[in-house]
């Protein structure tokens, strides 16, 4: 047998299909199949223009957790038919001999993390992976990064006009991925510059793809589709912004369900997400005050406002390496909606806290700088809870740190707690402007299926709270089920007392404000 790989043509006109579903990004205006392995082709291109997995993840802030260990496909993707072909499995990891700082080479490492996600893995995941395996420079790392989080945010915008441009989606996905990082470059969001010139990111993408031996093959075919884009930009765009996938780059189950919670603000949540997130630091109060510590970055050069008691927002986004006070524990990166935790608990010195759901510690090191109290920060991910440790001992404070699973009691030592932070896992649908692969990880049933794991938790950790104590919901989603329906069913089982708190911050604000989008619900237990 022979390995046999699919080529691309380019399309002489760009129509798209009619009765394209928005979900299959890569699938816009594919011609009907012509032969058997034609259609075993469409079928994979549209499996993999599917969102990726996101039944299989518990999306807290970013970081997947597997629920059933390597299911990276879709329940719901086409199911294909048997392939006897022998085909070589895609070299992801495959370093190619090209310079350390070319773009090329960025292109590609971009396009193998996206490749990863559009597999079932968070960016985060995916672009460590790919750090380890081309072991570049940190100026490398970045351009990486960067590429890639761009990628993710025009995502359906840039697979949309590929669909427009090629007859099917490219094979490997690599190859697609590649072609949308490079139009991720050429085809900025509106208002905003482009980072390379246009000539330069054709040649580097071209350059790139020559490099790799698994579509080395189809440079051509890059250069053809790149060189095509520019010239008929315009044309393009406008088609491909007659569908709601290219137009908010977001799913069209995210679009109707933002469109349903918010009939007012939808179009601005929406837009919120695929804005780049302000860098914002929560002022250590046990070290400085807000205003001294403004004065410093001022001293460094640093432009910089305060939007919060102890919160202070970068007017441009800096490595942590070089933010004044970072490593002597000063300040924290933190953002300013996320700040609020604290200050809502009513904390006093001597107090026995629980921060459950804790992972990586920002509000673990808050509860700590705003009192003495005995914190016990619990997570089930042994991993990120070490970085709940590291946050602390760069603060000069400490916990007392339990690998665990909040929704049960096994860990407990039975003594009731004056107040519990339940930070409970959730879609993360709040904060997608900072970790834009999680609109593509998720799916609709997600949101149901982790309501249900929450409220589980919440139950579990009622029980642990003291008569008259109080324990604050927080939850980085914006959907109803799992914030303002959730608080209110709990209220209702537990005939809990709701106190004065946020409710709902949408990731939108007017001057001095520039927040997540997070949900808050304070609860005091009645007195026996």
């Amino acid at each position: 047998m022979t390995d046999k790989r699919a080529t691309l043509s380019l399309k002489p006109k760009a129509k798209p299909a009619a009765g394209r579903r928005d979900a299959g990004a890569g699938a816009a205006g594919r011609k009907p199949a012509q032969s058997q392995t034609q259609s075993q082709s469409q079928a994979k291109s549209q499996a993999k223009s599917q969102p990726a997995a996101a039944t299989g993840y518990q999306l807290k802030h970013h970081v997947a957790r597997p629920v059933h260990a390597e299911r990276a496909v879709r329940e719901d993707a086409p199911r294909l038919r048997a392939n006897h072909e022998v085909k070589v499995a895609p070299q992801r990891d495959y370093k190619p001999d090209l310079k350390s700082d070319s773009l090329a080479l960025a292109l590609l490492g971009a396009a193998s993390a996206v490749a990863r996600v559009q597999g079932g893995m968070a960016l985060p995941q995916a672009l460590s992976i790919v750090f380890g395996a081309y072991d570049v420079a940190p100026q490398t790392r970045g351009a990486i990064q960067d590429i890639a989080y761009r990628t993710m945010r025009q995502l359906g915008r840039s697979e949309t006009l590929l669909g427009l441009m090629t007859s099917k989606a490219p094979e490997p996905p690599m190859l697609g991925a590649l072609l949308c990082a490079a139009l991720s470059l050429l085809d900025p969001p509106e208002g905003t510059p482009a980072p390379y010139e246009a000539f330069t990111v054709v040649d580097q993408a071209v350059t790139g793809a020559a490099a790799h031996p698994d579509f080395a093959h189809a440079k051509a075919m890059v250069n053809a589709v790149l060189r095509r884009f520019l010239r008929e930009r315009e044309s393009l765009v406008e088609e491909a912004l007659r569908t709601p996938l290219a137009r908010w780059n977001y799913p069209q189950w995210w679009i109707d369900t933002a469109r349903a919670a918010y009939p007012r603000d939808w179009e601005a949540v929406l837009a919120a997400g695929n804005a780049h997130p302000p860098l914002t630091l929560r002022v250590n109060r046990r070290r400085q005050d807000t205003a001294t510590y403004l004065q410093s970055l001022t001293d460094a050069g640093l432009a910089a406002e305060q939007v919060g008691p102890h919160a202070v927002r970068l007017a441009q986004a800096i490595n942590v390496s070089q933010i004044p006070g970072f490593a002597d524990g000063v300040v924290s990166v933190q953002d300013a909606g996320a700040q609020l935790a604290a200050p809502l608990l009513d904390l006093h010195d001597g107090m026995r806290v629980l921060d459950a759901c804790a992972a990586p510690g920002g509000k673990s090191g808050h509860i700590l700088e705003t009192a003495n109290v005995e914190l016990t920060a619990v997570d089930t991910d042994a991993l990120r809870l070490g970085r709940v440790g590291d946050n602390l001992a760069r603060l000069g404070l400490a916990a007392k740190l339990l690998t665990a699973d909040a929704g049960a009691r096994d860990w407990w030592d039975g003594r009731q707690y004056d107040r519990i932070l339940a930070d409970v896992p959730c879609t993360a649908s709040g904060i997608v402007r900072r970790h834009p692969d999680i609109r593509w990880l998720r799916r609709k049933s997600d949101t149901s299926q982790l309501a249900t794991l929450s409220a589980k938790i919440l139950d579990n950790l009622w029980q642990m709270l003291l008569p008259n104590g109080k324990l604050l919901f927080v939850t980085c989603s914006l959907w109803p089920q799992e914030s303002e329906a959730q608080a209110a069913a709990f209220a209702a089982r537990h005939d809990a007392v709701r106190l004065d708190a946020p409710g709902q911050l949408l990731p939108v604000g007017g001057a001095g404000q520039d927040h997540d989008g997070l949900f808050y619900a304070l609860f005091q237990k009645k007195a026996a």
